[in-house]
């Protein structure tokens, strides 16, 4: 038996010479896709404003290459009129050429709130990202999970933990970026957190796990929203944050540089660019190292003259700023750079500035991007207080990281590296490439001035007053002589002498050497970390 097919009313209206049939539908689309688009009302557009800060379908244009990105999920709780997109906008596209996949709150939405279709639309870019091996950001400015719709978005599989578990799988796969424009509360903190870089917008970013409220309700404790979980104090204090910038435009403009020193994914190294050559300086580096030990001087002078110019990208500036960590480019190439800062606390290892470089080293290591050591430490800071804090853990977590690194790694003793500080920042023992020195640098376990003290306080104690100056410098002078870094050198304890003017040079030479490097650590599952 055969049924005749019943004519729809748009075909019939075609062929009665009715050409514009289809445009009421078409515009229903269109006036739909448009009203979704505008995100809230418009009070709260403008209350954003007054903030300084951007509507999310504004950041995204700013940060993609074109507006021409993919938006899926976009019709997402679309029967709910005050809930346009669920809150959340999700798109693929181009950022410096390179495929991206990036997430943005709304919050014109509901404060940018998590419902259920929030949440399943973020573990879908989530879950794009991975199958594409591409980079994922976060543009997150949200007050946490609406507590109406607890059980539909909070407790199951594709709940809000899912996000977190998506995160650390794609941990060391592809980079994840977080511009924090607003608030990250409660469990929501966490997608900061997994990221591998954190940047603040100063005066509306802000992280905790508990609101101020919360916490004067809970534990009795009165405390602004800056002081709990602000930007500047999450740059500075608690190290969450990694980069403070006055403006929106200014993280998104940061986040477009970053991504350039690096590959999609850990399958690729990252592109290499033209080469530029450093600043021009009056001084070369051999006339800003002073000759005496424990004068300080600016480590920033030395990173400038031998890196291209422009290209330094730094990382926790505000955070233990007694080392340096950032990304640079020598000819052209990626490089990440961890080098002691003198002119901070002597360049003394903290149990900050362990934490600081082993979260960085893991970081380059992932995505192949090769490491430099600047050495100019004193060694770990000693006292009760360090020991309280655990200085010694956080210590093994540094060298845990930097030797299992298997990118190429290249140690440069600028002037000292006392004790366990040698061994941290890449020393002769942790399987370097090379390890470099220049010519009036001092390995030992401790500096002269405290070996001397250390073996011979009760010599020095039992002479004339008149004597002891002379004893002392005697004594200073051959232990000098023990440690020159000639006698270490030919010992092959140092794999070269360089000149310092002539660093930029050899390690051109070196890393373009090192670029094919293939090393496995060790066979096993993982490590155990010292925590």
């Amino acid at each position: 038996m055969h049924f005749k097919r019943k004519e729809s009313l748009i075909t019939m209206e075609v062929k009665a010479g009715k050409e514009n049939a289809y445009m009421p539908v078409n515009q229903e689309l269109k006036e739909r896709i448009e009203k979704i688009k505008k995100g809230g009302k418009q009070k709260y557009h403008d209350s954003n404003a007054e903030k300084g800060k951007l509507f999310a379908r504004e950041r995204i244009q700013l940060l993609f290459d074109s507006h021409e990105t993919l938006e899926d999920g976009l019709f997402a709780n679309a029967m709910d009129e005050d809930l346009p997109a669920d809150g959340v906008v999700t798109v693929t596209g181009k950022i410096n050429g390179q495929t991206v996949c990036a997430m943005a709150n709304d919050s014109t939405v509901k404060a940018g709130s998590w419902g259920q279709r929030t949440v399943e639309k973020i573990l879908r870019i989530q879950e794009t990202a991975e199958r594409l091996e591409v980079p994922m950001v976060y543009l997150v400015d949200s007050a946490g999970a609406r507590i109406t719709d607890q059980i539909d978005m909070f407790p199951g599989r594709r709940g809000a933990g899912r996000i977190f578990y998506n995160q650390i799988k794609l941990s060391g796969r592809v980079p994840q970026i977080c511009l924090l424009f607003g608030p990250s509360a409660a469990g929501g903190a966490y997608i900061p957190a997994f990221c591998d870089i954190v940047v603040m917008v100063d005066g509306n970013a802000s992280m905790y796990l508990g609101s101020p409220r919360m916490a004067e309700k809970v534990i009795g404790e009165k405390v602004s929203l800056e002081e709990m979980g602000g930007a500047k104090m999450h740059c500075t204090t608690s190290g969450v944050g990694d980069v403070l910038v006055d403006t929106e435009e200014e993280a998104i403009q940061f986040a477009q540089k970053y991504l350039t020193y690096f590959p999609a994914n850990f399958r690729e190294k990252p592109k290499k660019a033209a080469s530029v050559e450093p600043k021009s300086f009056d001084k070369p580096i051999s006339e800003i190292i002073p000759e005496n030990q424990n004068a300080a001087f600016d480590m920033y002078e030395l990173i400038d003259r031998t890196i291209d110019e422009g290209s330094f990208c730094e990382i926790k500036k505000r955070f233990a700023p007694e080392l340096i960590t950032g990304l640079a480019r020598i000819n052209g190439q990626s490089i990440g750079i961890i080098a002691n800062q003198p002119r901070v606390k002597g360049g003394v290892l903290f149990t900050d500035s362990a934490d600081k470089a082993t979260k960085f080293i893991q970081l380059c290591d992932a995505f192949e991007i090769p490491l430099l050591f600047l050495t100019d430490v004193p060694g770990f800071m000693i006292g009760t207080r360090v020991e309280k804090q655990g200085i010694i853990r956080h210590g093994a977590k540094m060298l845990f990281a930097m030797s299992e690194v298997t990118v190429p790694k290249i140690s440069v003793i600028v002037r000292k590296a006392y004790g366990a500080g040698l061994y941290a920042m890449s020393g002769p023992a942790f399987d370097p490439d090379c390890c470099l020195a220049f010519p009036n640098a001092q390995i030992a376990v401790m500096g002269p001035e405290a070996a001397v003290n250390a073996v011979e306080a009760n010599k020095i104690a039992q002479l004339p007053e008149e004597e002891r100056e002379a004893y002392i410098a005697e004594k200073q002078a051959a232990y000098k002589e023990n440690i020159d870094i000639y006698r270490l050198a030919s010992e092959m304890i140092i794999d070269d002498i360089i000149d310092p003017d002539h660093l930029r040079n050899e390690l051109t030479r070196r890393f373009t050497i090192y670029q094919n490097k293939k090393k496995q650590f060790t066979e096993r599952k993982h490590g155990v970390y010292p925590v």
